[in-house]
């Protein structure tokens, strides 16, 4: 049995780290129905009709992905790092990541190809952490695999910022067209830091995939 900081006995998987990455878990299917509301209302009603729900679902994106840093520094900051957590954390972070990727693909914001590379990068690190786990050892994410999952993020809120933004036209849509520049150039970095920190993962496991 696992024990906290102050070394009492960690008698439930109910931690308050634990705690927040669910919230995040089952808030994410409600931003992914805000977002199709207001894109199904503005195809239907006009230029962006849905501006409250379009703020809605980047303030309610933001929020969430505030917490993918909380619960990890209250699980160290408490001594409270669970197999549950560890478990939970990477899931509730790729679902973050994938909902809204598919949001901004089924409305043509993203390129295809740019999912499909963050999708089957997150597949083959997952599937060599449970390698890696089979045999003992643990591949922990590294400094490079931190800065692309904060770029991807920045690059997703962005997104969601300047289709909340379009809806107000004339006066600003200098700044949307600025955004839209540095949510393509952005989304691209993380594209490239996905790849690279992935080719990391696989270079510095080497031992695990080619052992005999």
């Amino acid at each position: 049995m696992a024990v906290n900081a102050k070394g009492k006995e960690i008698t439930s998987i109910w931690t308050p780290a634990n705690v927040v990455t669910c919230v995040r878990i089952v808030f994410i299917p409600l931003f992914m129905i805000v977002s199709e509301w207001s894109f199904g209302l503005a195809a239907n009603g006009g230029a962006w009709t849905s501006g409250a729900l379009a703020w809605a679902a980047f303030v309610l994106y933001l929020v969430l992905s505030a917490t993918d840093k909380v619960d990890g520094d209250l699980a160290r900051k408490r001594g409270e790092v669970t197999d549950f957590g560890k478990f939970l954390d990477p899931i509730a972070d790729k679902l973050l990541v994938f909902s809204a990727l598919l949001i901004l693909l089924e409305h043509g914001l993203v390129n295809v190809w740019f999912v499909f590379i963050i999708m089957f990068r997150e597949f083959l690190v997952s599937a060599l952490r449970m390698v890696a786990s089979a045999n003992g050892e643990v591949i922990a994410a590294d400094k490079l695999g931190k800065w692309k999952t904060a770029v991807t993020m920045v690059s997703l809120c962005a997104y969601l910022l300047f289709i909340a933004l379009s809806v107000q036209g004339g006066a600003v849509a200098g700044i949307v067209g600025g955004l839209l520049a540095f949510c393509r150039v952005s989304m691209l970095a993380a594209v490239i830091l996905t790849v690279v920190s992935g080719a990391q993962y696989f270079w510095n496991a080497r031992h695990i995939i080619f052992r005999v």
